[in-house]
């Protein structure tokens, strides 16, 4: 029995080292960590998006965990795996959810004008980007205007735009939904201008 509870405080002792170690973002246990868990996050992340969208979504999860210490102290032990799965599904339906703003656009545009050329496509982005200003200055309430930055112009996901802006994600997650109607009639509006 004693050399039962000696294995079980070894066991302990352990996995309080190894998250210590992840907590500070040790180099080897981060790299370690990248060789046992790409397999999990790749396949969740594949489900759900293809080609570029899952290579660069799967590197963000991993980019993420190197970068943010305080992502990373999130996770105080339990199944890693699965804390990883719930991270990089989120991050993926993000990556959807961020793109259902654009894509409506060059698809209207490439209906219109048929396939665009490279020039054509960097005007695109760039119009996109002016549409996005001028929403901001014309259209968008003062109150939303972080909830804006963070999701719209800098492209993060919601945990950590909710995390920078000291709100809960589901308050995020409304006032983006509001922006997202709101931008849709300026456009709209614009457009039979």
């Amino acid at each position: 029995m004693a050399a039962y509870h000696d294995m079980s405080q070894q066991t302990a002792t352990a996995e309080k080292a190894w998250l210590d170690a992840f907590h500070a973002g040790d180099r080897a246990c981060m790299a370690a960590l990248y060789e046992g868990q790409f397999d999990v996050v790749d396949r969740v992340v594949g489900g759900i998006l293809s080609g570029f969208d899952r290579e660069n979504v799967v590197h963000e999860v991993f980019f993420r965990l190197l970068s943010d210490d305080g992502l990373r102290r999130e996770f105080q032990g339990g199944s890693l795996s699965s804390w990883l799965r719930v991270m990089a599904r989120n991050l993926a339906l993000d990556h959807v959810r961020s793109r259902r703003f654009e894509v409506p656009l060059v698809e209207h545009t490439q209906a219109r004008h048929g396939a665009l050329s490279i020039e054509d496509r960097l005007e695109q982005r760039t119009h996109v980007r002016l549409t996005l200003e001028r929403f901001r200055s014309q259209g968008l309430p003062a109150k939303w205007e972080g909830v804006f930055v963070a999701r719209f112009l800098e492209q993060q996901d919601q945990p950590t735009a909710a995390r920078s802006l000291g709100m809960p994600r589901t308050t995020l997650a409304y006032q983006e939904h509001r922006i997202r109607k709101l931008l849709e009639r300026f456009v709209l509006r614009r457009e039979k201008t």
